[in-house]
């Protein structure tokens, strides 16, 4: 049995619908495991897509700057 994890939203007639559709090239019978967020819980997989791209644009203008660090130095980092 093959894992696949994707987000989607339950409608209000209790349908799950996903976001995306899945790449599976047979019909077949599946197992879901729904995973539901409290109404206060935030979702830490929930960054928004705005955010993720500014943080990307700004790490590319930092690297064509020339705004790097040696690798080792990150490992040193991880590793405290």
């Amino acid at each position: 049995m093959k894992a696949f994890e994707v987000m989607g939203k339950i409608d209000e007639n209790g349908q799950l619908l996903l976001d995306e559709p899945l790449e599976i090239k047979s019909a077949s019978r599946v197992k879901v495991i729904l995973l539901v967020s409290e109404d206060n819980e935030p979702d830490p997989d929930d960054t928004p897509v705005e955010e993720i791209k500014a943080s990307l644009r700004r790490a590319l203008q930092e690297a064509k700057e020339g705004k790097t660090r040696p690798i080792s130095e990150l490992w040193e980092r991880i590793d405290d």
